[in-house]
């Protein structure tokens, strides 16, 4: 951040790296980008007409890229398209866990809309996962989390009000 004006892509504030951290990340970032692989394999089935769904035999693409915000930085709501898989890694949660009044959370509006919860707000599907139908769910930052997740889900990250820098890397596999 001190060498490189960064980028800026749904970032609103803070600071964006390219997407080239395994150039200047060195071991740390290469280990990373290990552990996405394999987890996106693990989550991962391609479909074979005469065996069903296999485990992925190809190597996924990867780009990444750091984010730093700083209090009243946040990302407004976007996708990662080209890629199947998107994730993020909390490498400083910039104290959300010690105080969580922090905010910042990274929210996933639910694909479907509002509609689940236009007939009656107080209904609810009585099926695991589906308690938030037509809301948003949040994940909070902790430090040494990844998430992976869709890469069509939308998805923000609501504005940052800690004391200090929040850092994450952020993730695209695609095949």
């Amino acid at each position: 951040m001190e060498v490189d004006p960064g980028t800026s892509h749904s970032n609103q504030g803070g600071w964006q790296s390219t997407a080239d951290i395994i150039r200047w990340g060195g071991e740390p970032a290469q280990a990373l980008l290990d552990f996405g692989r394999a987890f996106a394999n693990q989550l991962t089935a391609v479909h074979s007409a005469e065996h069903g769904l296999i485990e992925p035999a190809f190597g996924w693409q990867c780009n990444a890229w750091a984010n730093v915000n700083f209090p009243g930085d946040s990302n407004h709501l976007h996708g990662h398209p080209g890629a199947f898989w998107s994730g993020v890694y909390w490498v400083d949660d910039g104290g959300r866990q010690m105080d969580p009044s922090g905010g910042g959370d990274m929210e996933f509006p639910d694909p479907r809309g509002m509609m689940p919860s236009v007939y009656n707000p107080e209904l609810r599907m009585r099926i695991e996962g589906c308690l938030t139908a037509g809301y948003s769910t949040t994940v909070a930052p902790s430090t040494g989390t990844f998430i992976m997740f869709p890469s069509w889900l939308m998805h923000s990250v609501q504005r940052y009000n800690g004391t200090r820098p929040r850092i994450s890397i952020a993730l695209n596999f695609s095949v």
